[in-house]
């Protein structure tokens, strides 16, 4: 993350106002989209990945992968500095989920058994991402 960049804080009603009822369900109170639905599960174009709420760049289109899980997932993000990890308890399990450092605002989770590169699968809901393809 660009350290000159403060992080992004806004209330509720700003949310509201910026996201569309789907996205400001995922993205600032935690929901999961359906698997399989979203827009970006089967993009295979080259470019990258940013936060719905701040265009904070997060994953590289390289680090994208088909884990067969229902939602985009990749090995790693852009860089350590984008993402931020909290415990999540919720529905009775143990799992870790990842937010934008910049907005909080909330993308999935990880998990330990992805590829061999780096052993992690970050399982991203779509709506918590905007993809902007490379130039051709």
């Amino acid at each position: 993350m660009d350290k000159s960049k403060p992080f992004l804080e806004l209330t509720e009603v700003d949310w509201q106002e910026r996201l569309t009822q789907e996205e400001f369900d995922i993205c600032r109170k935690q929901g999961t989209e359906a698997p399989f639905s979203g827009k970006l599960l089967h993009n295979k174009s080259t470019g990258s990945y940013a936060c719905t709420c701040c265009q904070t760049v997060l994953f590289e289109s390289d680090n994208k992968y088909d884990s067969g899980c229902g939602w985009p997932s990749f090995d790693a993000p852009i860089n350590d500095q984008v993402i931020r990890y909290i415990k999540d308890t919720s529905y009775g399990m143990e799992r870790i989920e990842i937010c934008c450092r910049h907005c909080d605002s909330h993308l999935g989770h990880v998990f330990n058994d992805g590829p061999k590169t780096t052993g992690e699968r970050f399982c991203v809901n779509s709506i918590s991402l905007r993809f902007d393809g490379e130039a051709e």
